[in-house]
């Protein structure tokens, strides 16, 4: 996968889709297609060191939080899973806290934050980020703006009553944005978050095949893209935190990737 820029270009042109391998749980979410950006003449998308070098350039104003690293001079990755919880989330936690590594989560709303409310404390409680993938993973650019914004309001009241606190961060089913959802994003307090490694792990159950795809494309300041709700990601997380580590990387939540600076409402980052 090429390395990703600050503009894209022909956003609305198709990638070839590979032929989706699995079954119910992919094609209820429409997870059967890759990563398309539509709508828009041109998508500009920010990258991590650029919202680094922004903050660095205003002199601190407006500063995000470190953690416990700092990714203008570490070498940062962020881990994080779309469209859970679901009955895998447990093991996946118990495998990061042991790892000690924190990740963000793209929460998904219906049969999702609704059935495991727990999950979604636990993982505020644990030092991971909780934000948002909408409510039943429509595709927000295929909908009417009023429509949009329920998907994306609703998500963010579930998860305030379960965490005290409304996610800054959204991820577009698909990757799929344009001018309006940016708008609705922008008016809802959500900055978009997109990825640059994807294993498709919607296509496979095979464990050693998704750690492969994902180290291949792995670099600093990645994104990586993974599903919790698919048996056979989980199984490959502990092996993708190992080899990564080996290689010097650093596991950070997207916040911690942009720190000094911070995602802001209604942009696109990745």
């Amino acid at each position: 996968m090429r390395r990703p820029t600050a503009k894209m270009k022909n956003p609305g042109k198709r990638l070839r889709p590979r032929r989706p391998l699995l079954g119910a749980a992919a094609l209820a979410l429409g997870l059967t297609a890759p990563l398309v950006l539509t709508g828009c003449a041109s998508l500009d998308t920010v990258s991590p060191s650029t919202v680094r070098k922004d903050a660095a350039d205003a002199k601190g104003k407006d500063a995000g939080a470190f953690g416990t690293v700092d990714c203008r001079k570490a070498k940062c990755i962020a881990l994080t899973f779309d469209a859970g919880p679901s009955e895998n989330t447990p093991r996946l936690l118990r495998i990061l806290k042991k790892e000690k590594v924190p990740a963000t989560f793209f929460t998904l709303g219906r049969n999702h934050i609704v059935k495991y409310p727990e999950l979604v404390k636990q993982m505020d409680r644990e030092g991971h980020e909780v934000a948002s993938h909408t409510w039943s993973h429509k595709i927000l650019t295929k909908i009417d703006p009023a429509e949009a914004r329920k998907e994306l309001q609703r998500p963010n009241e579930a998860i305030e009553k379960l965490i005290g606190k409304k996610p800054t961060l959204m991820r577009p089913p698909q990757g799929r944005t344009n001018d309006t959802v940016n708008k609705i994003s922008r008016d809802l307090g959500l900055a978009e978050i997109l990825w640059t490694v994807t294993a498709k792990d919607y296509t496979t159950n095979d464990s050693a095949l998704i750690r492969k795809r994902v180290l291949e494309q792995s670099s600093r300041d990645g994104i990586i893209l993974l599903h919790d709700i698919y048996k056979g990601t989980v199984p490959a997380v502990p092996g993708i935190i190992t080899d990564l580590k080996k290689r010097g990387y650093v596991f950070v939540t997207v916040p911690q990737l942009l720190a000094p600076g911070k995602a802001e409402p209604g942009k696109v980052y990745r």
